[in-house]
């Protein structure tokens, strides 16, 4: 059995998970939404550029958690993934996602967003292993502080080598799929790189490479 391991933001789904939600955080008023928007944007083109220490933004986008609970967050997350991720999932990454399962592969999803979020949209495209950055709670609530090696650049494959271990698993002939620069790191450690509407800079190691470069929609 080998690994098919997915990438969740603009690889799967058309947009970045955390970045909807801080809109619906928005809506929720649990935010300022010219400020915290504006912020939100700086950082993300930041990520988008390689230079954004995750570490930042995680502080910045779990202040709104502080103080409620981890069920009071889900029951308010699983509306949402219906009504703002569900349409914005690639049809090309579900037939994908078949492909590997009807080959009988180990679907896993590796995120630079909170599990908060990452599970329940993994779960609503039929995954049920997934990898994201942990979110501390204390006395039954959200600190707004993580906890844990974060699911991003070299730290993916920290938790990934962790889990691969946890469960006496192994690379050999795993798939991964992502659209960033960011993912460098974990795609050339797998034998089967896969590039998905990738940044530039993705795009140019990926044409000098030699590796598969889908556009999915």
């Amino acid at each position: 059995m080998a690994l098919a391991i997915f990438d969740l933001d603009e690889t799967l789904i058309h947009g970045d998970c955390a970045s909807l939600w801080s809109e619906q955080m928005v809506r929720l008023g649990w935010v300022d939404g010219e400020s915290f928007l504006r912020r939100d944007k700086e950082l993300m083109d930041a990520y988008g550029r390689g230079h954004l220490a995750m570490e930042d933004y995680m502080a910045f986008s779990l202040e709104p958690l502080i103080g409620r609970t981890p069920a009071e967050v889900e029951h308010l997350v699983g509306p949402w993934v219906e009504d703002f991720i569900e349409p914005i999932i690639f049809s090309d990454a579900t037939k994908t996602i078949a492909a590997h399962r009807k080959a009988g592969d180990r679907i896993l999803v590796i995120s630079a967003s909170g599990v908060h979020l990452v599970k329940p949209i993994a779960e609503r495209l039929g995954i049920d292993e997934i990898l994201g950055i942990e979110l501390e709670v204390a006395h039954g609530a959200y600190t707004g502080k993580t906890v844990g090696t974060l699911t991003y650049r070299e730290g993916k494959i920290t938790r990934l080598l962790e889990w691969l271990d946890a469960e006496e698993e192994n690379l050999e002939g795993a798939s991964f799929y992502s659209d960033s620069r960011n993912d460098l790191p974990l795609l050339l450690k797998v034998d089967y790189p896969h590039v998905v509407n990738p940044d530039p800079v993705l795009l140019e190691q990926a044409q000098k490479a030699g590796w598969p470069i889908h556009t999915w929609k």
